[in-house]
C-alpha cells in the first residue's frame, strides 16, 4: 500500500515536473518566436521625430557574413531592471512653466509625461533648498534653529510644488521622485555661506540629519510621495552656486552615524538613499570607500553619477562607472544629472547635442545602470532663470517673450528610450558587430522587444537585425537613433 501510494506521488511529481518544463519551453519559444519589427527613427536632416517609418518581417537568417554588419539580441539573457527615465523637477522649470499660457503649460505636460503623445517620463528629481536653478537663495529655517523648529516650505507652495503635483497626476497618479541637497544652511557651514563650498560644522551633523527627515515629511504632507534622496549633491565640487564638500569618509561616516540610522528611526528605511551624486570618472574611489564599510553600506541602496567628467572636450568615460557595477553589483546605478552644460543658442539646433544624450544613455544601460534623470525639464530661451547665471540647456526651453516652445533634439533623443523601455523592463543581450552603431535592448513586462540603434556617422549604415536565427534588414541613416520593437 505504501509502495502503491508512493508510485503514485512520484507519477504526479515527475507529471508536474514536465508540465513546469513545457511551459518554460513555451515561455522560452514565445520570447524567440517574433514575427516584426517596427521601426521608429529621428534623423538629422529629415522631418523624422520619433516617426513611425516601417514594419519589416524577419525571415531564416542562421549565420551573418563578416562583411555584413549585424546588431545581435538574445531574449534569454537578462540584465538588470528598469526603474524610470525623466528629469528634474527644479524651482526653475516651475517658474518657467508659470510663466507661460495654460495650453503651453498642458503641451509641456503631455510631451515629458503622457505615453501616447508625448514621452512618458516616469522618474523626476528635486531640489531640497535652494539650488543654482532658483532665482534666489532660500532656506527652509531660521538661523540657528538646529532644532528645525521653524521649518516651513512655504517658498515651494508657490511654484515647484503645484508643478510637481500637476506632474503626478499627467503621468497617471505615480511618479518615482528623489531629492537632492546643494547645501546645508550657511550657519550650519564651515564657510558660512551656502555658496562656495564650505563643509558641514560637525555639531550640526545630526541637525542635518534630521532636515532630511523634516523635508520628506513634509513634502508627503502635500500629497507628493519622497521614494529617495541623495546625501549631496556633486560633494568634491566648491561651486559659486550652493555646494558643500564631503570627502569620501565624511560621506561614509555621516551616512553611517548619522542619516542612515536617522531615516531608520523616523520609520523611512524604505526610502531609497542614494550616495555620491557627482561626476563618472571618480565614482569608483568615492564608492569603494563607503561601500566596503559594512556599517554604511547596509543604509545604502545604490550609486548616483553624473555626466560632467569633461566630456565636451574629451568625450565620456565609462570606465570607472563600470568598474563600480563590476565590484558592487548589488549596487543600482542611477544617472542623477546630466545636461549640454552651458547653454549654448547654437546649441538648440545642433546635432550633437542629442547624439551625446543617445551616447550616454546606450553605454550606461549597457553597464548596468537602472534610472536615469536627464537636469532641469524645461527652462526660458536664455537657459535659466539661474541666480548666479550658471546658464543651461534642456531639452525643451520656452521662449517667454513669445509663449512658443522649442523643442531641441534632445528631447527627441530621450524619448527614443524613456517612451519604449518603461519601469520594469530587463535589458537583454545585445551588441553591434561594428562600431559604426552603438545598440542596446530591453524587453518590457509585456514581452515587446525595445532595441534601440544610433549612427552617429556621416553615412548611412545598412545591417541585419538577428534574433536566434531570424533577422530583418534594416537602414541607419546618418546621424539618426532608432528604436525597433519586435514582437
Amino acid at each position: 500500500m505504501t509502495i502503491n501510494k508512493n508510485k503514485t506521488c512520484l507519477t504526479i511529481m515527475l507529471s508536474g515536473f514536465l508540465s513546469v518544463g513545457l511551459l518554460a519551453q513555451q515561455k522560452a519559444s514565445k520570447t524567440t518566436d517574433y514575427k516584426s519589427v517596427t521601426i521608429y527613427v529621428t534623423a538629422k536632416n529629415t522631418d523624422k521625430k520619433l516617426s513611425k517609418t516601417e514594419t519589416l518581417s524577419f525571415s531564416a537568417k542562421p549565420q551573418t557574413t563578416e562583411k555584413e554588419i549585424a546588431v545581435f539580441v538574445d531574449p534569454a539573457k537578462t540584465y538588470q531592471t528598469m526603474l524610470g527615465i525623466g528629469g528634474a523637477l527644479t524651482d526653475a522649470s516651475a517658474e518657467v512653466f508659470y510663466q507661460l499660457p495654460k495650453d503651453k503649460q498642458q503641451e509641456i505636460l503631455t510631451a515629458y509625461y503622457d505615453t501616447e503623445k508625448g514621452i512618458g517620463y516616469t522618474l523626476a528629481r528635486t531640489n531640497m533648498q535652494s539650488c543654482d536653478f532658483s532665482s534666489d537663495i532660500y532656506s527652509y529655517i531660521q538661523e540657528g534653529d538646529k532644532d528645525l523648529k521653524t521649518f516651513d516650505i512655504s517658498h515651494d507652495r508657490k511654484y515647484r510644488i503645484p508643478f510637481i503635483k500637476e506632474v503626478i497626476a499627467k503621468a497617471g497618479g505615480k511618479i518615482t521622485l528623489y531629492a537632492s541637497p546643494w547645501s546645508p544652511p550657511a550657519w550650519m557651514k564651515t564657510n558660512n555661506n551656502v555658496l562656495q563650498g564650505g563643509t558641514l560644522k560637525p555639531e550640526y551633523h545630526q541637525s542635518w540629519a534630521n532636515f532630511f527627515v523634516k523635508f520628506i515629511k513634509e513634502y508627503e504632507k502635500e500629497g507628493i510621495p519622497i521614494w529617495g534622496y541623495t546625501v549631496q549633491n556633486e560633494p568634491m565640487a566648491v561651486q559659486r552656486w550652493e555646494s558643500c564638500i564631503f570627502t569620501a569618509e565624511e560621506e561614509r561616516d555621516f551616512i553611517k552615524n548619522f542619516l542612515g540610522p536617522t531615516m531608520q528611526k523616523a520609520g523611512f528605511s524604505k526610502k531609497k538613499l542614494i550616495m555620491w551624486d557627482h561626476n563618472r570618472d571618480l565614482m569608483y574611489q568615492r564608492v569603494s570607500t563607503v561601500l566596503e564599510d559594512k556599517d554604511a553600506a547596509k543604509y545604502v541602496w545604490g550609486v548616483g553619477y553624473h555626466w560632467y567628467e569633461d566630456w565636451m572636450k574629451n568625450g565620456m568615460n565609462f570606465e570607472a562607472e563600470r568598474r563600480v557595477a563590476e565590484a558592487f553589483p548589488d549596487k543600482p546605478l542611477i544617472l542623477t544629472e546630466g545636461c549640454a552644460a552651458d547653454f549654448d543658442q547654437k546649441l538648440l539646433t545642433d546635432w550633437s547635442y542629442g547624439e551625446k544624450y543617445g551616447m550616454s544613455m546606450i553605454n550606461d544601460f549597457n553597464i548596468g545602470t537602472v534610472a536615469w534623470t536627464d537636469w532641469n525639464v524645461l527652462l526660458d530661451e536664455k537657459g535659466g532663470p539661474n541666480h548666479v547665471q550658471n546658464f543651461c540647456m534642456s531639452p525643451i526651453h520656452a521662449d517667454l517673450k513669445t509663449g512658443n516652445l522649442i523643442y531641441t533634439n534632445g528631447y527627441y533623443y530621450l524619448g527614443h528610450f524613456s517612451k519604449f523601455i518603461r519601469p520594469g523592463a530587463k535589458r537583454i543581450a545585445c551588441n553591434s558587430s561594428s562600431n559604426k552603431l552603438l545598440s542596446t535592448a530591453f524587453v518590457n513586462e509585456n514581452n515587446k522587444l525595445e532595441v534601440v540603434v544610433m549612427n552617429s556617422g556621416e553615412t548611412d549604415v545598412d545591417y541585419f537585425l538577428w534574433i536566434k536565427g531570424k533577422a530583418a534588414k534594416v537602414t541607419s541613416a546618418a546621424h539618426s537613433i532608432a528604436t525597433l520593437e519586435v514582437q
